[in-house]
């Protein structure tokens, strides 16, 4: 047995108390029963999409109930009648308007109605067709769309009236202007014509005299004028306004190279390396090219920025104000620590890379391009090095062309100082490194290694030649008992000497016997280093670890250049 549809039966009810009192359509039709062809009149309300029947005016409780979603109506003629009756009944009959409500789908009957008046119909019919839930909502959308093109007019004329409202409020301020101007005119009009009058009454010889008169009084003056501005041009102070000016068009032009310079850095040689480098045979890694070129890419977009920033200056000359510039430009120079702290780093792998024939072939390459002029990829690299030392020659001698009282003279000298300290701290931390990476490059020549090497506090000085032997001086901070400043490493067979008879701490032409046992020359020399030990006062470290025999000697006192 099939289920009957459950439905919310209160809701329903409800629905049905709202057609009976707010209904689209409510009246009496006829409707004809789906059993027979009998027709029973009903009281129906139509509310929304729905359409109850009851069974009459006053009933609480609808009938029954259709859902006019989907549906279409459509007027029906009227039905053949069969067998006799009077002729008045059939006339009335025939004279009422039916129409049928289609659901649009099989198996389910059509609604057939009928009502008394043709109008009435009519009304029914129209109000079942817009009783659909998808017909308001295509209404709901154009009215949406009407109602945005009413809101963009109405925004659009409220723009215009705007424009309208300030362009009559600019005619009314010219009129009154206008005004003024005119009153001004004729007062001026007024107070000229008693001297007009005058004129035409005076005597031809007078005015011939005022004319001359007149042409004296401006001669005079534009030679007044044009003593003054050659004095001017000739004083100390013009002289150095155009020495500073042109130390200014310099700057600009040594800017304009600069970035040029670097430009061909970047998308020369950087940029084309990177794309190598990512090649199915690389013949460089991404690793070389960030340490060949570090930061060089940020260093070029800082320095287009200052560029275009000098060149909106110049376009406001002869106004030229700077100190603006270099504000912007000081907290950013930091990246050049970087650089300047890695560059000799940076040739080293370069140096390396070149070892590779495909990428010493490759390079060859890039530096015959014609915007190189020329030059090596080690130039380029080199040109950051010099950009910070020329900011402060160039701010040096814009200070000495710039008065004490110049609005730009303190902004100047905080930017130089803030160079100069930059450079001090560069050049510290570029020395550092370069000792820290000697140290460990003579460090990695010992065999077995050397702990005292891998110190940060040991200053490399400097190697050379100590008569027959190989020296290298590092200056280190001693504790414990030995006092002296310097340490000497010795490798090899090593020969000490001093040119003094009686030397606290070298002996005369001391040197270690020859012979065919290394053992025994080992022996010797650390015998004769105890001795020497013994003599000065200080303690002598000795380790089997350099080259042949390397040994640490202490001295009492700085170390004898005469013999380096």
């Amino acid at each position: 047995m099939q289920k009957s549809v459950r439905y919310n039966e209160g809701h329903a009810l409800y629905l049905a108390f709202l057609a009976r009192k707010e209904g689209t359509k409510r009246g009496f039709l006829s409707k004809k029963a789906a059993e027979a062809s009998r027709w029973h009149e009903k009281w129906f309300a139509l509310y929304q999409n729905v359409l109850f029947y009851f069974e009459g005016e006053q009933s609480g409780r609808p009938a029954g109930m259709y859902l006019l979603e989907g549906c279409t109506c459509e007027r029906t003629p009227a039905p053949p009648r069969a067998g006799a009756g009077p002729g008045g009944v059939r006339d009335a009959l025939d004279k009422q308007y039916y129409f049928t409500v289609l659901f649009g789908h099989e198996g389910q009957k059509p609604l057939e109605l009928r009502c008394e008046e043709e109008q009435d119909g009519k009304e029914w019919m129209e109000a079942i067709h817009q009783a659909s839930y998808a017909d308001i909502l295509i209404e709901r959308e154009v009215l949406m769309q009407k109602y945005i093109h009413l809101v963009q007019i109405v925004e659009t004329e409220k723009i215009a009236a705007n424009q309208l409202r300030h362009q009559l409020e600019d005619q009314d301020t010219e009129i009154e202007r206008l005004k003024s101007e005119i009153i001004a005119l004729n007062k001026t009009k007024e107070r000229m014509r008693p001297y007009q009058s005058n004129q035409e009454d005076e005597d031809p010889d007078i005015k011939k005299i005022k004319k001359v008169q007149s042409f004296m009084r401006g001669w005079l003056c534009r030679r007044k004028w044009k003593t003054i501005v050659q004095d001017y041009i000739c004083s100390p102070h013009a002289e150095s306004m155009r020495k500073r000016n042109q130390i200014v068009f310099t700057m600009v032009e040594a800017e304009t190279e600069y970035v040029h310079q670097l430009y061909i850095l970047v998308n020369g040689f950087l940029r084309p390396l990177r794309m190598a480098a990512s090649s199915k045979k690389p013949p460089i890694s991404h690793d070389d090219v960030s340490s060949i070129f570090l930061n060089s890419e940020t260093i070029m977009f800082l320095h287009e920025i200052f560029h275009q920033g000098l060149k909106a200056r110049i376009a406001n000359w002869p106004t030229l104000i700077l100190a603006d510039l270099f504000d912007i430009l000081l907290p950013m120079l930091n990246i050049y620590q970087e650089f300047v702290r890695n560059h000799q780093y940076s040739l080293q792998v370069l140096a390396n890379c070149k070892q590779n024939r495909d990428f010493d072939k490759l390079l060859k390459q890039y530096e015959a391009n014609p915007a190189c002029e020329g030059r090596m990829l080690e130039t380029f690299l080199t040109y950051p090095m010099f950009q910070i030392p020329r900011y402060i020659i160039t701010l040096h001698e814009l200070l000495a062309h710039t008065p004490h009282e110049h609005v730009e003279r303190k902004s100047l000298e905080f930017a130089k100082s803030k160079l100069e300290e930059l450079s001090r701290v560069m050049h510290d931390e570029v020395s550092d490194t370069e000792n820290i990476r000697k140290n460990l490059a003579i460090e990695r020549m010992i065999v077995e290694g050397c702990d005292i090497l891998l110190d940060t506090s040991q200053t490399f000085i400097r190697q050379g030649a100590m008569k027959n032997s190989n020296t290298i001086i590092v200056k280190h901070a001693w504790g414990s008992q030995l006092h002296s400043d310097w340490t000497l490493l010795l490798s090899g067979p090593d020969i000490l000497c001093s040119p003094k008879e009686d030397g606290s701490a070298w002996p005369i032409r001391v040197a270690v016997p020859n012979g065919d046992d290394i053992q025994a020359k080992a022996q010797e020399k650390l015998a004769l280093l105890k001795s020497l030990s013994r003599k000065t006062g200080d303690n002598v470290r000795s380790e089997n670890s350099c080259l042949l025999f390397p040994f640490f000697i202490g001295t009492s006192g700085s170390a004898p250049h005469d013999v380096i």
